[in-house]
């Protein structure tokens, strides 16, 4: 079965407007996908549109929105009713680095409420679209960090955690009707996401976000789980499950710090 015939004719991409999201976007256009961005900036989307229409051919339709207000999902279901959906790439989140104690609990249930609620519902919602059409891909962006406790960054770790097992479990489900169901688990990428998170370190032995995307291409349909880069597939394949938890924790929170703590020493600015 091809591509479109499978994943097509429109994919759904949230956090669009940048990062794995903007890489999705451009490679599911070189595919030959039309394309519904969808993040909160809304001149972004429809920069990035214009330039997929141009290059590729292909429809987009920007939605602008906040998937983590109240009734983002219905709004977004209802905007993409009326077109045939075979993809829905959840790309939306955000992280928090910084001591659990020192963290401001509001941005924490923002946090929560998205990485996990919002992926959740519309992952429920577009899933019984394409079990009812036959059909149909969806790629939960989890994260290298849903195989361990994560300090410095606890609460993140936890909610990739969730949409670890959460897309897992899905994906057993849905086994036999023909949708697929695939967690992306990168490792450090380079992106906006440690600004957004509170890193002060630099992006060094980050992957770039274009092989991220197209090894998640790749893999779904043949796979539930995919680890993408060979120093991330050491630590969460092979290191993971034969070394104490307590040492993968220690590790962890090791190397979290240096990029919660790493310019301090060295900037005044």
């Amino acid at each position: 079965m091809d591509w479109d015939s499978k994943y097509g004719p429109w994919a759904v991409v949230t956090g669009a407007s940048s990062g794995l999201g903007e890489h999705f976007a451009r490679q599911l256009a070189q595919r030959g996908s039309n394309l519904f961005l969808v993040a909160r900036r809304e001149y972004r989307l429809h920069s990035l549109g214009q330039e997929l229409r141009e290059q590729f051919g292909v429809e987009t339709l920007a939605v602008p929105l906040d998937l983590g207000a109240p009734g983002a999902v219905e709004t977004l279901c209802r905007r993409t009713a009326d077109r045939d959906v075979g993809l829905f790439v959840d790309n939306a989140g955000f992280g928090y680095m910084g001591r659990l104690l020192d963290q401001d609990s509001e941005r924490l249930a923002r946090m929560i409420h998205l990485n996990c609620t919002v992926t959740l519902l519309a992952a429920m919602a577009f899933a019984k679209r394409m079990k009812a059409r036959g059909g149909g891909g969806i790629i939960v962006s989890a994260s290298l960090a849903g195989f361990q406790a994560t300090p410095h960054m606890a609460a993140y770790g936890a909610t990739k955690g969730f949409d670890l097992l959460f897309a897992e479990g899905l994906a057993h489900e849905l086994r036999g009707t023909g949708v697929d169901v695939l967690a992306l688990c990168p490792g450090s990428t380079s992106t906006e996401f440690g600004q957004v998170a509170g890193s002060r370190g630099g992006t060094r032995g980050s992957m770039a976000p274009g092989p991220v995307v197209a090894e998640a291409l790749r893999a779904l349909g043949r796979k539930d789980v995919v680890v993408t880069g060979l120093a991330n597939k050491v630590v969460g394949h092979v290191l993971g499950p034969i070394l104490p938890r307590r040492w993968i924790t220690a590790a962890s929170g090791m190397a979290i710090g240096r990029m919660v703590d790493g310019e301090k020493k060295g900037n005044s600015n």
